[in-house]
């Protein structure tokens, strides 16, 4: 049996694996887990986004990880560092649940389905291709993104295994 390097992405949070092993985080509700993955090199990132827009910040120092304005730069930048090319890039994405049920349609209690939005929002701004996605509904998922096939994995209690 051979061990698997696991990259561990928290909450609000963002991370890059090189070559062998996998990236994972859990916890993916409302949240967008999004991944960029080069497949010439076998480079992937992982951003867990928690929120739309930093213009929402109200933290002393902004934590880039936790916005999708600003932890998608972020994790392109990382990913170039390591000698990436933003052409090679593609990127995948899972979560954005709405998960209780608000009557009326405000729009502050959409968190999920804005955190998508702003995820392919700022992708297209980026320009790199969103070539898969597993977002909505009212569930939880936990996402793992195997760096060496760029397959990506969702889990979750209601659907059982997805690959991306």
């Amino acid at each position: 049996m051979i061990e698997q390097n696991v990259v561990k992405v928290a909450m609000a949070d963002l991370n890059v694996i090189k070559q062998y092993g996998l990236i994972r985080t859990s916890g993916l509700g409302s949240c967008i887990g999004l991944t960029m993955y080069d497949p010439i090199l076998h480079l992937a990132g992982m951003a867990h986004v928690m929120l739309p827009s930093s213009e929402i910040a109200r933290e002393g120092e902004l934590n880039i990880a936790k916005y999708a304005d600003t932890a998608l730069p972020a994790l392109l930048e990382r990913l170039q560092k390591m000698g990436s090319s933003k052409s090679n890039l593609v990127a995948k994405m899972a979560g954005g649940s709405q998960m209780f049920a608000f009557g009326g349609q405000n729009d502050t209690m959409r968190i999920g389905p804005r955190n998508t939005e702003s995820c392919r929002a700022k992708l297209q701004e980026l320009g790199i291709p969103l070539i898969g996605e597993d977002t909505g509904g009212n569930y939880g998922r936990t996402i793992e993104l195997d760096c060496s096939t760029g397959i990506l994995f969702i889990r979750s209690v209601q659907m059982g295994v997805k690959e991306l």
